[in-house]
């Protein structure tokens, strides 16, 4: 018969077994393989994520009741120890280290307070030919520089919807800051969204590619050009901006995760009972409006020029900067 030390397992085979206390899925109450699969095709891979998101969201991508996904966002909240208070001191230490990434004009970082910051949403919206997809373009290809030439070191998840990326211009670009051309260009991962439904799966894609490159900035290069175009009329609005709220939430949580940048560009629209001053607007209501963090108005100036206004900001003034579009992208 054998002894009770043969039949223990041996102090590396028990590290093995339980080694680093990790918490997984699995380990939650009401968490079984088939859910935790599940969660993890919707996205929710760790317990961070889980504890975040909201039961209805949870419940859907899942597939259990309400009730049950309260209590696998408790439980998550709680291994994760997520929740409590913080001094405003310790919030200001941490916003330290969020990053900053240039625009390649002086004029329009001093705007934004130093660049365009990480963990937020910076909406860039205009008429057509004001320089939006230019903009994502060039912060796609300052990203990549090293934090002191006002980049991030960092690789870029671009989400087309209009079929309006050009590698020929990342290609002007990266030559006219010193990069190699193929290297700028294999650092951008982009996807052509076919639908609204297509866009906010490829946000879900973005995850699992973050998780094996170090992608600092994420584009949709246009926001709402889907959404517009599916859901008509005002019967509508109600859902259309439902599918909003829920892409843009995922976004933020996309930046929070990975302290990345968000750059959205956005279309407007004219306002007919607009008599006096500029008619257009952006859209998206107040769904964008208060998603957003940074809301950029651009419009045309004199060739090669264009006028960008800082509409809407939590801690900076409204204000207006002029840059240029080169041949060699974004300058003052």
């Amino acid at each position: 018969m054998p002894s009770k030390s043969a039949s223990r397992p041996s102090s590396d085979e028990e590290t093995e077994a339980e080694p680093k206390g990790e918490v997984g899925l699995e380990d939650l109450p009401g968490v079984g393989p088939t859910i935790a699969e599940k969660l993890r095709e919707s996205g929710y891979t760790d317990l961070m994520e889980l504890a975040v998101a909201s039961p209805g969201d949870v419940a859907e991508a899942a597939e259990i009741g309400l009730a049950i996904a309260q209590k696998i966002i408790g439980e998550a909240r709680r291994k994760a120890d997520v929740g409590g208070f913080e001094s405003g001191t310790i919030l200001l230490e941490r916003r330290k280290k969020l990053g900053r990434v240039t625009t390649n004009s002086k004029a329009l970082d001093e705007l934004l307070g130093g660049g365009v910051e990480t963990q937020a949403i910076t909406e860039f919206s205009g008429e057509f030919g004001t320089g939006k997809t230019q903009l994502a373009h060039q912060i796609a290809v300052d990203i990549q520089m090293p934090p002191a030439q006002g980049g991030l070191s960092g690789e870029v998840v671009y989400i087309d919807t209009e079929s309006t990326f050009r590698p020929e211009r990342v290609v002007d670009m990266a030559k006219g800051l010193g990069l190699d051309p193929e290297t700028a260009l294999g650092r951008i991962h982009v996807a052509r969204a076919f639908n609204s439904n297509h866009q906010m799966l490829l946000v879900q894609k973005a995850q699992e590619l973050a998780r094996e490159k170090p992608i600092r900035l994420l584009v949709v290069d246009s926001l709402t050009a889907h959404f517009r175009s599916e859901y008509v009329g005002r019967g509508e609005l109600a859902p259309r901006q439902q599918q909003l709220n829920r892409h843009l939430h995922e976004l933020l949580r996309f930046s929070d995760t990975y302290n990345a940048a968000i750059v959205v560009t956005n279309q407007v629209s004219a306002r007919p009972d607009v008599l006096f001053g500029d008619p257009t607007r952006p859209i998206g209501g107040n769904i964008v409006a208060h998603a957003a963090t940074y809301r950029v108005y651009l419009r045309k100036s004199k060739p090669p020029r264009r006028i960008a206004r800082l509409i809407d900001s939590p801690n900076l003034p409204e204000g207006e900067a002029v840059f240029s579009l080169t041949t060699e992208g974004i300058r003052d």
